[in-house]
């Protein structure tokens, strides 16, 4: 199935994440692990749909999200910049997802530059993830204000 690209843009504006993970992990020399996230869930029904646009990126995995939903997702670094970042730039997203996009791509430089591996950049990273469109935005926060009084 040849899918338009405007339209993926559009589904994703509805119904696709970008999501940035932060947890702690002290085989990390920053004693954080940062995983970016590019994901869209939908009914069990429409797993074709994820399929289709898993050959569309070229990318990812489709699996099980919970009970009857599945989801494709896109977590490698290299497939999230060959793939999924050069798409939203030609193809622009037209609601406040677009602002989540451009702080998710602020993450993913930083993240090329391995500034994740650092406390400083751990630090821009949560503050950028935490104005993002986050559900454990408390815990990025919460994990800002550990790092910001035990690095200061």
């Amino acid at each position: 199935m040849k899918i338009n690209p405007y339209w993926v843009s559009g589904f994703v504006d509805g119904e696709g994440t970008f999501y940035v993970g932060i947890n702690k992990n002290n085989t990390m020399k920053s004693n954080f692990q940062v995983l970016p996230e590019f994901r869209i869930v939908q009914h069990e029904k429409d797993i074709n749909i994820l399929y289709a646009l898993k050959n569309f990126f070229n990318s990812g995995v489709v699996r099980l999200n919970h009970d009857t939903r599945q989801e494709l997702r896109i977590r490698s670094l290299e497939h999230i910049n060959k793939y999924v970042i050069p798409h939203f730039n030609k193809y622009e997203l037209l609601t406040q997802k677009k602002f989540d996009f451009i702080k998710f791509k602020e993450i993913i430089k930083l993240m090329n530059e391995n500034k994740h591996l650092e406390i400083d950049g751990i630090k821009k990273i949560i503050a950028i993830a935490s104005k993002m469109n986050r559900q454990d935005k408390k815990v990025a926060i919460k994990i800002l204000e550990e790092l910001n009084s035990c690095h200061e």
